[in-house]
């Protein structure tokens, strides 16, 4: 079944693999057998750059609800008997101070129909009948349509070297992220969470690794662009924006 036959989706699909392919042409005397590589990194950079405003504002919310951790302590504290007191002054907490508990979602819905046409491109072998060009389109001798995990296990050396770069990248970024929120912790009262839920806090900045070996390459590169950008961004605005 081609999706990109598909009303509305296919046209969509088609365009992005024909934007795509043009821009890997316009680089290709810059980067040559890298430039399909170049593009995405280089797409990824300009997609999260215009998401910084939504950046900001999940910055500015983590801000607000630190400032009123305290008061969300000595709610839980007070009406923990009584779960359904406690959500309505805790949504009347935020609503008083102006700040909404799931602010800071933006940034990554929006990054949802990039990432999800990315990989409808690089995962479609044909475009309304006719080969799809980025699929041809290679980094290493690893095809750009074909995930890391399977190339690996087809025995291509270089897929392992791929593989262990973009786990070796997750994970740094994922240490990374994971000393962050540690540190937006300190200094503030403890949440009463489900051990099963802290344990799935500790592991969340790491999930990204096993898509990455799963996607088409192509798509790959994008998570490890955008998670090591957001590794390096958070911290650095927390610290213009918080002092």
């Amino acid at each position: 079944m081609d999706i990109t036959t598909w009303p509305l989706i296919g046209p969509l699909v088609q365009f992005g693999a024909a934007a795509l392919h043009e821009f890997v042409i316009l680089l290709d005397p810059l980067a040559a057998a890298a430039s399909a590589a170049l593009a995405v990194t280089l797409i990824t950079l300009a997609v999260r750059t215009l998401l910084i405003p939504l950046d900001v504002r999940l910055v500015r919310a983590e801000g607000a609800r630190r400032r009123l951790s305290p008061h969300l302590a000595e709610l839980r504290t007070r009406w923990k008997k009584k779960p359904e007191e406690l959500q309505r002054r805790t949504m009347q907490l935020y609503r008083d101070a102006g700040v909404s508990p799931v602010a800071g979602m933006g940034s990554m819905l929006a990054q949802a129909p990039i990432v999800s046409l990315l990989y409808l491109v690089l995962a479609s072998p044909t475009l309304a009948g006719d080969p799809n060009p980025v699929r041809s389109e290679q980094l290493l001798g690893v095809g750009f349509g074909d995930s890391l995990a399977a190339a690996a296990l087809g025995g291509e050396l270089t897929a392992l070297v791929i593989a262990a770069a973009v786990i070796v990248l997750l994970a740094v970024s994922g240490l990374l992220q994971r000393r962050a929120m540690r540190m937006l912790q300190h200094g503030l009262p403890p949440t009463e969470l489900p051990a099963a839920a802290t344990s799935l806090l500790g592991v969340l900045p790491f999930v990204a690794i096993i898509p990455a070996l799963l996607v088409p390459l192509g798509a790959a590169l994008y998570l490890v662009v955008s998670s090591l950008w957001s590794a390096v961004e958070r911290p650095v605005l927390r610290r213009l924006m918080w002092g």
